[in-house]
Order: C-alpha cells, then sequence, then structure tokens
C-alpha cells in the first residue's frame, strides 16, 4: 500500500556563530515549508560549527536558552511541520557540550532528543586529525521517535559507521533512519554514498542524511550531498556541492514491500566467535 511523506532536507553551511545560522536555516525551513514539505531535516551542528585544530567548538548554550532551537522551533510551529534538527551544541557536564539532536512537532514542542553516541576521533592520511572527545559529552541512549507520519530513527554523522546501532534502530521499527551530518570532505569523498546505501540496505528502509556544506571557520570542510536512500539501496536525491534545499517523495510501503522480499530483520541469529589459533614460528 502506497503512503507518501513529502520530505525536504535543508543543505546549509557550517556558519560560525548562531546568529549567522539561523540566518542560513530560517529562509531554507521557510520555502521548504512553503513547497509543501511535511518533515524537515537539517544537519549536525546547523546551530553553528567552528574549530580549533582538532578540537570541534561549535557556539553552545543551554537548551532552554538556545537561540537556534527557539528559531526552529517557531518555523515549525508557523509552518505546521514535523522538524529533525539533526543537532545544534548544547551546554554539558562540565566544560563539554553535547552533541544534540531533536524531533520538533507541528506545534514547536520537543517530542525527543538524541545527543550524538560515538564521538569523531579520527587521524586521516591527509594528516587531518579530529578530537570531538575533547569537547563532547557522548550519549548512550539510542532513539526513535513515533510520529503520526513514521516512525524515525536518529543518529547523527559518524554514527553512520557503526552498523549495529541503525540494526537496534531498524529492530524497533524504524521505517526511516536519519543520519544528519557534517561529514569532512576526505571521508565523504571516499566513504559517504555507500556507506548511507549499506545502511538503507542492510536494514530495509529509509535513510535521510542531511549534510552541511561547505568550509567551517578555524580549518576543514563539510561534503554536502545531502542524501536519501530508499529501502532498496536507490539514490532519491543528492543535495550535490552547494547549499540549498533538497526535496524527496517517500513511499513508505517500500518498507514494507522490501522487508517482504527480503526480511533479513527476522533473520539476525545469536552466535558466537571461536578462535582457532596457530603459532607461527620465527625464522
Amino acid at each position: 500500500m502506497e503512503s507518501r511523506l513529502h520530505i525536504a532536507c535543508l543543505q546549509t553551511r557550517p556558519m560560525p556563530s548562531m546568529e549567522a545560522a539561523i540566518d542560513e536555516a530560517v529562509p531554507m525551513a521557510e520555502a521548504a515549508a512553503q513547497s509543501g514539505a511535511e518533515m524537515l531535516f537539517l544537519p549536525e551542528y546547523c546551530g553553528g560549527l567552528l574549530s580549533d585544530g582538532p578540537r570541534l567548538c561549535p557556539p553552545s548554550a543551554p537548551e532552554e536558552s538556545h537561540q537556534v532551537l527557539a528559531a526552529l522551533r517557531e518555523v515549525a510551529a508557523r509552518r505546521n511541520v514535523w522538524m529533525n534538527i539533526g543537532s545544534v551544541a548544547v551546554n554539558g557536564p562540565g566544560d563539554r557540550i553535547c552533541n544534540r539532536g531533536y524531533m520538533i512537532d507541528p506545534d514547536g514542542e520537543i517530542l525527543g532528543r538524541y545527543d550524538k553516541i560515538h564521538l569523531f576521533d579520527v587521524n586521516l592520511a591527509d594528516g587531518a586529525v579530529y578530537r570531538e572527545s575533547d569537547t563532547v559529552y557522548p550519549g548512550d541512549i539510542a532513539v526513535v521517535y513515533e510520529t503520526p507520519l513514521v516512525t524515525l530513527g536518529h543518529t547523527i554523522c559518524y554514527d553512520l559507521r557503526f552498523a549495529a546501532l541503525f540494526r537496534d534502530l531498524a529492530q524497533e521499527g524504524a521505517e526511516v533512519i536519519a543520519c544528519p551530518a557534517a561529514f569532512t570532505k576526505t571521508t565523504g569523498e571516499a566513504h559517504w554514498h555507500v556507506l548511507n546505501q549499506a545502511r538503507a540496505i542492510e536494514n530495509t528502509c529509509f535513510i535521510v542524511s542531511a549534510c552541511a556544506v561547505g568550509p567551517v571557520s578555524g580549518g576543514g570542510a563539510s561534503f554536502g550531498h545531502s542524501l536519501v536512500v530508499s529501502p532498496w539501496g536507490d539514490v532519491l536525491s543528492d543535495g550535490g556541492d552547494l547549499p540549498g534545499v533538497v526535496h524527496a517523495q517517500l513511499d513508505l510501503g517500500l518498507v514494507v514491500d522490501t522487508a517482504l522480499r527480503i526480511p533479513s530483520l527476522e533473520h539476525d541469529r545469536k552466535y558466537r566467535v571461536k578462535r582457532n589459533r596457530q603459532t607461527r614460528e620465527v625464522a
């Protein structure tokens, strides 16, 4: 049975301040809603992003006084749309922040929150080093939002490399899994498309990944190419390398149809790993 959902990804640039982030995101959100989108998706750190060497230091504030969160909630209420705020930086324990995403209902109310679980601590071949854990406090709860339109799982950026998280969300009934990101240009060119397609195929669900695009103040750049991928692995929309709004129509019936053809979610089995070892002789 066909059940269509009109969505839009807002492919925003990483902005150096909350004020600039609002100026970037709000007009896109207004335009997307005016074009008929029922649910909007924003990137990771859509409330602003800065770097200082290996450290990510986005502008942050307490949740109750966060300017970007408040501005986006106002848009959701004014335009009567659902909104997946990929993430903003919220003050956390000690001197660290939480990389926190939100699901906003058409009244502008917060349905739920997700704190990024897997933090981006990597050493890339081009010499770039990232230590998200220097400034970010990790989450430890996977999140599914049940809405009247769709059941949605929420992940963030580096989470994309952890297949077990996506599997758990799909097993909990997620028809769509959002993976908002500020994926680096280097890793994006190598892995972005194939990872998004793999997560969709192996979990027979839609993957919606709004990704920031362009340079980050302080160093680095985000890849863009916001993606909407079908349960069969087809790329339905690709945002390319410029800021803008990316629309897609999701036929949610494909989630059921694909699962009937390849019911892999029903075939998970518990197993143990047996290690067989032979000691090598050193000459």
